[in-house]
Protein backbone atom coordinates (compact mmCIF):
# COMPACT_ATOMS: atom_id res chain seq x y z
CA UNK A 1 0.00 0.00 0.00
CA UNK A 2 1.44 3.54 -1.01
CA UNK A 3 1.76 5.75 2.24
CA UNK A 4 2.80 9.15 1.62
CA UNK A 5 4.17 10.39 4.95
CA UNK A 6 6.59 13.18 6.41
CA UNK A 7 9.20 11.73 8.05
CA UNK A 8 11.95 12.63 5.44
CA UNK A 9 10.73 16.19 5.76
CA UNK A 10 10.62 16.22 9.37
CA UNK A 11 14.59 14.51 9.42
CA UNK A 12 15.32 17.76 6.95
CA UNK A 13 14.15 19.89 8.58
CA UNK A 14 15.91 19.02 12.10
CA UNK A 15 13.35 20.29 14.34
CA UNK A 16 12.76 23.66 12.12
CA UNK A 17 8.14 23.55 12.11
CA UNK A 18 8.67 27.01 10.20
CA UNK A 19 10.87 25.25 7.38
CA UNK A 20 8.81 21.49 7.66
CA UNK A 21 5.75 24.12 6.69
CA UNK A 22 7.67 26.07 3.76
CA UNK A 23 8.64 23.02 2.16
CA UNK A 24 5.43 21.63 2.72
CA UNK A 25 3.81 24.67 1.08
CA UNK A 26 6.00 24.09 -2.08
CA UNK A 27 4.89 20.84 -2.91
CA UNK A 28 0.80 21.61 -1.92
CA UNK A 29 1.00 24.54 -4.43
CA UNK A 30 3.40 22.77 -7.12
CA UNK A 31 2.07 19.51 -7.28
CA UNK A 32 -1.48 19.66 -8.85
CA UNK A 33 0.15 22.06 -11.53
CA UNK A 34 2.23 19.45 -12.43
CA UNK A 35 -0.13 16.35 -12.04
CA UNK A 36 -2.22 18.39 -14.58
CA UNK A 37 0.56 19.16 -16.89
CA UNK A 38 1.49 15.29 -16.64
CA UNK A 39 -2.20 14.45 -17.67
CA UNK A 40 -1.84 17.38 -20.54
CA UNK A 41 1.31 16.14 -22.13
CA UNK A 42 0.27 12.53 -21.99
CA UNK A 43 -2.86 13.27 -24.13
CA UNK A 44 -0.65 15.61 -26.30
CA UNK A 45 1.71 12.65 -26.86
CA UNK A 46 4.78 15.25 -25.63
CA UNK A 47 6.92 12.14 -23.90
CA UNK A 48 9.57 14.07 -23.92
CA UNK A 49 8.83 16.90 -22.24
CA UNK A 50 6.57 14.15 -19.98
CA UNK A 51 9.67 12.39 -19.28
CA UNK A 52 11.43 15.65 -18.20
CA UNK A 53 7.81 16.25 -16.00
CA UNK A 54 8.28 12.82 -14.15
CA UNK A 55 11.85 13.09 -13.32
CA UNK A 56 10.83 16.25 -11.98
CA UNK A 57 7.91 14.71 -9.82
CA UNK A 58 9.27 11.81 -8.28
CA UNK A 59 11.89 14.17 -6.43
CA UNK A 60 8.48 14.34 -4.57
CA UNK A 61 7.99 10.91 -3.86
CA UNK A 62 11.14 10.69 -2.32
CA UNK A 63 10.11 13.79 0.04
CA UNK A 64 6.80 12.17 0.91
CA UNK A 65 8.95 9.11 1.79
CA UNK A 66 8.18 7.02 -1.21
CA UNK A 67 11.38 4.90 -2.10
CA UNK A 68 9.81 2.31 -3.50
CA UNK A 69 7.35 4.66 -5.95
CA UNK A 70 10.60 6.73 -6.68
CA UNK A 71 12.10 3.89 -8.11
CA UNK A 72 8.88 3.06 -10.56
CA UNK A 73 9.05 6.59 -11.40
CA UNK A 74 12.21 6.36 -12.79
CA UNK A 75 11.55 3.48 -14.77
CA UNK A 76 8.58 4.91 -16.36
CA UNK A 77 10.84 8.49 -17.25
CA UNK A 78 12.87 5.95 -18.93
CA UNK A 79 10.35 3.82 -20.70
CA UNK A 80 8.28 7.07 -21.25
CA UNK A 81 10.77 8.08 -23.61
CA UNK A 82 10.51 4.77 -25.84
CA UNK A 83 6.59 5.22 -25.45
CA UNK A 84 6.29 2.09 -23.42
CA UNK A 85 3.11 2.86 -21.23
CA UNK A 86 3.57 -0.38 -18.58
CA UNK A 87 3.93 1.30 -15.52
CA UNK A 88 1.30 4.55 -16.45
CA UNK A 89 -1.34 3.07 -14.01
CA UNK A 90 0.92 2.43 -11.30
CA UNK A 91 2.08 5.64 -11.51
CA UNK A 92 -1.02 7.23 -12.13
CA UNK A 93 -2.42 5.95 -8.68
CA UNK A 94 0.60 6.89 -6.85
CA UNK A 95 -0.44 10.47 -7.78
CA UNK A 96 -3.62 9.96 -7.08
CA UNK A 97 -2.54 8.70 -3.80
CA UNK A 98 -0.43 11.67 -3.01
CA UNK A 99 -2.92 14.58 -4.07
CA UNK A 100 -5.19 12.87 -1.32
CA UNK A 101 -2.24 12.84 1.12
CA UNK A 102 -1.73 16.47 0.69
CA UNK A 103 -5.40 17.60 1.16
CA UNK A 104 -5.42 15.76 4.70
CA UNK A 105 -1.79 17.85 6.10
Amino acid sequence: MIQPNLTYIQKLANGDKDFEQQLLAVIQKEFPTEKTLYFNLLKEKKYNELAELIHKIKHKFTILGLEKETILASNFEKDIKEQNFNLQEKFETILNTISDFLTTI
